[in-house]
């Protein structure tokens, strides 16, 4: 085992579509909302801090934009006044060996915005298109 950090551009996603393959994954943060609180009598003139309700941020889906490939508008468009597709989604991080050695499981995601590409005349990139998603939390294993 090296000593070295995992690289970051070795991953896969598997997020229920027919196509894997992302250029970027971003939003993978948790973070505690603390709460504050202090008592009428307390001698101090500060307040106690504890770990409140965490929170997860949406994560963004990125990928470059195939003819015919249209599973990101087919998932928007279960959004029905307040249903959706609700999907769980596996980040894989991968080693040399394309085997995972960190995993994200997400659950219970569904869309929320989506982005088309940056159309540039001048431009000399991939057309790529975002996603983001909202969930209800994940998980680390390795």
């Amino acid at each position: 085992m090296s000593n070295y950090p995992l690289a970051a551009f070795h991953f896969k996603v598997e997020w229920g579509g027919t196509r894997i393959g992302f250029t970027e994954v971003s939003g993978l943060d948790i973070f505690f909302e603390p709460i504050q609180y202090r008592e009428g009598n307390s001698p101090e003139y500060t307040s106690q801090k504890m770990p409140g309700i965490v929170k997860f941020n949406n994560i963004i889906l990125k990928r470059g934009i195939l003819v015919g490939d249209n599973d990101f508008f087919k998932w928007m468009n279960t959004i029905k006044l307040n249903t959706v597709e609700r999907r769980d989604i596996t980040i894989n991080l991968l080693n040399e060996n394309h085997e995972p050695v960190l995993t994200w499981k997400v659950k219970n995601a569904f869309p929320v915005r989506y982005s088309g590409p940056i159309l540039n005349a001048n431009s000399n990139r991939a057309a790529i298109e975002e996603l983001e998603i909202a969930h209800e939390g994940f998980s680390v294993a390795d």
